[in-house]
């Protein structure tokens, strides 16, 4: 059996067991991970079921604010969009955005341009960069949220001094309105503002977080009370849920980025991930100890050793890397033959005296035999070792 066959049939390469305890931690973490998302994704599905709808009872829902509104006489209508959402506006509705980023940059200028002179009143739900600096113009959302969830009104609003501490913490507000009501700050930044229309009767109340309207949360603090006072200034509520499908979002001529189909948060996400893949990575490198030697399976001889590097050599075009191992190993020889250390057997100044004197020959010729440029091409390559072999007999040579 030749040492190709041997090490064919030799178990040098991990089996299936070895390769399941090694991979078996990152199986086991990427079906947690799975496992995780599946289960975050059901819960989350079940428990923002209809979230912000008026006809949800559910604990995300808005249902309990639409039948208190119903008692006090007030007609909550739900509308998906923007052209019903514009029709409804007038002195005598409230139209209320739940979700404004949804709405692109279009549909929140024509929103703009229908509810600003409408005399009625506009309240936007927890509206972020994307959206309020246009629904609201000279109205800014801070990048930092409120800590706290739960705030004091502070401020001279009538709405808000009746109802009290409410639920209103989530996204903070600066505006540029000297006439601006500020409430509910946190850290000195409104969450409730309410801007009063440029002609007319009308308003816009931006809202930094939606507690206040949901079911769960309708019985705590000053919370119902707030948002009757919102949302019943009026005798109508038109209550508009952006929808995704709604033709006004594609029929502009707008042209979106593939950025702008992302959802919100994707940033962060990619860059979870790219951390998580880093350490994964730094984990995987990391070194386990001093490298141990092993024995080889088979014994290979050394001539097939030299035959397989001098193979690698020749398909590389290494002809110098070659050519200065055989003058390297070719002066290790000589230097103890001719009275050198093998130490400096590599210094051109100890070795090549001693060789002109051994064998009277022209130091200039075996400067460059044992010291020169490496060969142009394979024949000088074939040349050199053939030199550098009968220079060493000549030095043996009794």
């Amino acid at each position: 059996m030749t040492a190709e066959a041997t090490l064919s049939t030799t178990s040098a390469s991990p089996t299936a067991r070895q390769i399941w305890t090694r991979g078996r931690g990152i199986a086991l973490a990427v079906v947690l991970i799975l496992i995780a998302a599946v289960a975050m994704a059901a819960v989350r599905s079940q428990t923002r079921h209809g979230e912000l709808d008026p006809r949800s009872a559910d604990p995300y829902g808005s249902r309990a604010v639409a039948e208190l509104l119903a008692d006090r006489g007030v007609s909550t209508r739900v509308v998906t969009s923007l052209g019903a959402a514009r029709a409804a506006a007038g002195p005598d509705t409230t139209l209320l955005v739940a979700v404004p980023d949804l709405l692109t940059p279009g549909q929140q200028t024509r929103l703009h341009s229908a509810v600003a002179d409408s005399g009625g009143r506009t309240v936007l739900v927890a509206a972020g960069s994307s959206s309020v600096e246009r629904l609201a113009p000279g109205v800014t959302a801070d990048p930092a949220t409120s800590f706290d969830s739960t705030l004091a009104p502070d401020c001279n609003l009538p709405e808000a001094r009746r109802a009290g501490t409410a639920d209103t913490g989530g996204i903070r507000y600066t505006t540029t309105h000297l006439d601006a009501d500020s409430c509910y700050p946190s850290e000195r930044l409104a969450t409730l503002l309410r801007l009063p229309a440029a002609s007319g009767d009308g308003d816009t109340v931006v809202l930094g977080a939606p507690d206040i309207f949901f079911n769960k949360r309708l019985d705590e603090q000053g919370n119902a009370s707030l948002a009757l006072q919102l949302l019943g200034s009026r005798p109508h509520l038109v209550w508009y849920l952006p929808s995704l499908s709604d033709a006004s979002a594609a029929g502009t001529g707008e042209q979106k980025s593939f950025f702008d189909l992302l959802p919100s948060g994707w940033l962060w996400g990619t860059l979870q991930l790219f951390i998580a893949a880093a350490l994964a990575a730094f984990w995987r490198a990391r070194r386990f100890g001093p490298l141990v030697p092993e024995k080889l399976p088979v014994a290979i001889r050394a001539s097939e050793t030299v035959e397989g590097r001098a193979r690698l050599y020749r398909k590389a075009n290494a002809r110098d890397r070659a050519a200065a191992a055989l003058r390297s190993t070719t002066r290790t020889r000589l230097a103890p033959l001719v009275g050198v250390p093998v130490t400096q057997a590599h210094a051109p100044e100890a070795l090549l005296p001693a060789l002109s004197a051994h064998l009277n020959g022209d130091g200039q010729a075996l400067h460059s035999l044992l010291f020169g440029p490496p060969p142009g091409d394979d024949a000088a390559l074939i040349a050199l070792t053939d030199q550098l072999d009968a220079l060493e007999r000549e030095v043996r040579r009794p």
